[in-house]
């Protein structure tokens, strides 16, 4: 039995804040080739997660915010914004479930975000139909600015 704890917390938001991602998991999972994907993912402030969509009628999501504030995105298939969800943890508003097909992505509002990620496995990379190519890739100049748009939907929250 693995017992997650405040240690383990601790030394995953140390793991993103230095990753240059700003981002860093916790697989509970064995192997990307495992049925159920079940792990922390640990989200600073600034860390861009281009969005995305998985097509798999088994992939819905499911994120539990343990710590901090997560700004979640859903869009529409030109890329306008369809719903924003504000999760606050130890609130009321912390559990969202994402159904397959929807374009999404997430924003750390405030550094030591953690929040557990369950959904259907095998990892598989991205699809040309599974990425917004309406969205900037991580790389691009353009980037940071719509990562500030982002966290903006949620400042007068």
């Amino acid at each position: 039995m693995l017992c997650v704890d405040g240690t383990l917390l601790d030394q995953l938001t140390d793991k993103a804040r230095q990753s240059p991602r700003l981002r860093m998991n916790h697989n509970f999972h064995p192997a990307d080739d495992a049925a159920c994907h079940r792990l922390l993912n640990a989200v600073e402030p600034g860390s861009y997660i281009r969005p995305h969509r998985h097509l798999d009628r088994e992939k819905d999501e499911t994120f539990v915010l343990i710590r901090g504030a997560l700004g979640v995105l859903t869009f529409t298939d030109d890329g306008s914004v369809a719903a924003t969800t504000l999760l606050i943890a130890g609130t009321d508003t912390c559990i969202v479930t994402i159904p397959h097909g929807v374009w999404h992505t997430a924003v750390s509002l405030a550094p030591g975000t953690i929040f557990f990620e369950a959904k259907a496995g095998p990892y598989l990379p991205f699809t040309e139909q599974e990425t917004a190519s309406w969205a900037p890739t991580a790389d691009a100049v353009e980037a940071p600015a719509y990562l500030r748009s982002f966290c903006a939907s949620f400042s007068a929250s």
